[in-house]
């Protein structure tokens, strides 16, 4: 039988490089090498693409990788790939960007499309999605930089030109502290800061807004952070509930990727009717922001209510060993490998 021609994507021009990097690598090692002709893709931090060669035996990642040599014509290079599984994490790769290239080239490829992409990636419009879909969240204010001053964007997207301490005025009127404070556009908990008074709060902001011009400022909800996964086209099925327990005040990138205190829980130590409820819930939010492939749902459940509140949508969820997408459904009987083969089959679908 003939193999299927299969890029892997990992690297990408984001802040998430370095992940996306281990990301691919644990992909490629635990793709089915009988059933596939895998390539691997490298794109560095200034966007220039490279093939990657002996991957599984090369031990560094990232701008150091060995082995690799510049691949000139990108478009021919795309056009020969049955398939593309593009592993790359944040901006560039996560938000529609490349999902658009792969489109004009009519190449089929892993993971949601075009729309969802954006906005899944856009925190503040996944937001109002969400708001439309009557799904409880941490109630939020969206602003957006503008020169030296900020815009704030009310309930019915009416805008305001603000200086920051005016700003910060009018969230500590709306929200309660502690607060987050993230820019809309980053994952992996880059650029996130929590704030516990109007100080640390405009820091917070001006912080945030050198990641992105988009700023989200949420109000904390004090609870256990679960996640779910999802797999599918259509016919959509998750995967079981996880719960993280950050070593930090909160799941920061320092605490997800360098922390060795901070651990999962799989399954979720939660009754079968909550489980249930947030399966459910994580499946609505993948529909509602027609998502397509994979994503990862993040929750909250808060203390005093046991309320489930949804924290965001992932719709390229970490692929590395350590990561939650793989580890909750190798819960529930698919291993990384199976995983795999169902998200190509899935992508052949279009």
């Amino acid at each position: 039988m003939k193999k299927i021609k299969l890029g892997v994507i990992f690297g990408g021009m984001s802040t998430e490089n370095e992940v996306s990097c281990v990301s691919g690598v644990s992909v490629i090692k635990h793709l089915n090498k009988e059933k596939y002709e895998i390539c691997p893709i490298f794109i560095n931090k200034s966007g220039k693409w490279f093939e990657v060669f002996n991957v599984e035996e090369n031990e560094k990642v990232g701008e150091e990788l060995e082995n690799k040599k510049e691949i000139n014509n990108v478009i021919e290079y795309l056009k020969s790939l049955d398939v593309i599984f593009p592993v790359l994490h944040g901006m560039y790769g996560e938000d529609g960007t490349i999902q658009g290239l792969f489109e004009l080239l009519k190449i089929p490829y892993v993971g949601c499309k075009v729309l969802a992409s954006s906005v899944g990636m856009d925190k503040a419009y996944t937001k109002i999605i969400f708001d439309k879909a009557e799904m409880n969240q941490a109630k939020y204010v969206y602003l957006r930089k503008y020169n030296e001053d900020y815009i704030y964007i009310d309930e019915k997207i009416n805008e305001k030109i603000l200086k920051i301490d005016e700003m910060s005025s009018i969230i500590v009127e709306k929200l309660k502290f502690p607060m987050f404070v993230k820019p809309s556009n980053f994952g992996s908990s880059v650029g996130i800061s929590k704030v516990k008074n109007k100080e640390e709060l405009e820091k917070a902001i001006i912080e945030a807004s050198k990641f992105d011009r988009k700023v989200l400022v949420e109000q904390g909800i004090i609870g256990r952070e679960v996640e779910c996964a999802v797999l599918g086209n259509e016919d959509v099925i998750s995967s079981c509930v996880g719960e993280v327990k950050s070593a930090d005040e909160f799941y920061s990138y320092d605490a997800k990727y360098n922390n060795q205190e901070s651990k999962t829980i799989i399954p979720a130590e939660i009754s079968e009717e909550k489980s249930k409820e947030i399966q459910e819930l994580a499946i609505k939010a993948f529909k509602a922001i027609d998502g397509k492939g994979l994503s990862r749902v993040d929750f909250f459940i808060e203390d005093e209510t046991e309320k489930v509140y949804i924290n965001e949508i992932n719709t390229l969820p970490g692929f590395t060993n350590i990561s939650m997408y793989p580890k909750l459904f190798n819960q529930v009987g698919i291993g990384y490998t199976e995983l795999l083969d169902r998200l190509v089959e899935l992508a052949l679908q279009f």
